[in-house]
């Protein structure tokens, strides 16, 4: 795993009680609603012992921290992303992913449908991520989507270090990737000040992360990271609509280092 910079919140990790994998198996949420938030990095150590009472966190061999190496595809035209960056409703991002943590790669379709549930298809492959025309990935493509592997080509690497918790009541799940960097054979972006979280439930339910972040004052707003990735390397690709996300963005970093003061919810 690549090791994390000596924050304090790396620490407070080890007050949560852990959930197994296995265990894991029971939250799934392959459909699911979800929603992103971007914190600041200082807001990180103070969130955890917020969190602590009311969430388990992910352990696999008595690790904690778990590596996402995602290398997403796209058409020579950006197809994916220009749905994306178009408010289509109805779309699809393809990647695969090596969980290192586990050492296993999938190959996996997320489709965005027009009642904003997303809902991920996924099958698991014996080859590390780069090629989509191996046994089983190309019919499971055609099967999951509109696209074929003959429409599709490597576009960018996202990087992350990801903790996962669930909700002790209503069995959410929720992430927070830290460390976030984007790649190509000629370009590269690191996120390292931001942390971006995510709750997933299987229906719109009380959350008190959500509520958490209330008091942090921070809204819901994140775009996708890939499309963030595309904007991050590719800026001449058209970004209109992710504008304001942006600038939310780049303020969040600017308070990177910032403690927060919030009230308890």
């Amino acid at each position: 795993m690549m090791p994390l910079p000596p924050h304090s919140f790396i620490q407070k990790t080890h007050l949560f009680e852990p959930i197994s994998l296995a265990e894991m198996g029971a939250v799934q949420l392959m459909n699911r609603k979800d929603k992103k938030f971007l914190v600041p990095i200082a807001f990180l150590s103070p969130l955890l012992e917020d969190l602590r009472t009311h969430y388990r966190i992910l352990e696999i061999d008595g690790n904690r921290f778990s590596e996402y190496k995602t290398l997403y595809f796209d058409t020579p035209t950006l197809q994916m992303y220009h749905a994306h960056q178009s408010g289509r409703m109805n779309r699809y991002k393809i990647r695969q992913r090596h969980y290192v943590h586990t050492d296993t790669v999938f190959t996996e379709v997320k489709f965005k449908n027009n009642k904003g549930r997303t809902i991920k298809s996924r099958i698991q492959q014996n080859t590390l991520p780069g090629q989509l025309d191996t046994e089983g990935v190309a019919d499971f493509l055609t099967q999951i989507s509109p696209f074929q592997t003959a429409d599709l080509q490597p576009v960018l690497w996202v990087n992350y270090t990801r903790l996962t918790f669930v909700d002790l009541v209503n069995g959410e799940r929720l992430t927070l990737d830290l460390d976030l960097s984007f790649h190509t054979e000629q370009f590269h972006k690191h996120y390292g000040k931001v942390v971006v979280a995510e709750i997933k439930q299987d229906a719109l339910k009380n959350s008190y992360f959500e509520t958490l972040m209330k008091h942090y004052h921070l809204r819901e707003g994140a775009m996708s990271k890939y499309c963030l990735g595309v904007v991050s390397l590719y800026p001449d690709t058209k970004q209109n609509r992710f504008k304001r996300k942006l600038s939310h963005l780049h303020k969040i970093i600017a308070h990177h280092d910032t403690a927060p003061k919030p009230q308890q919810p």
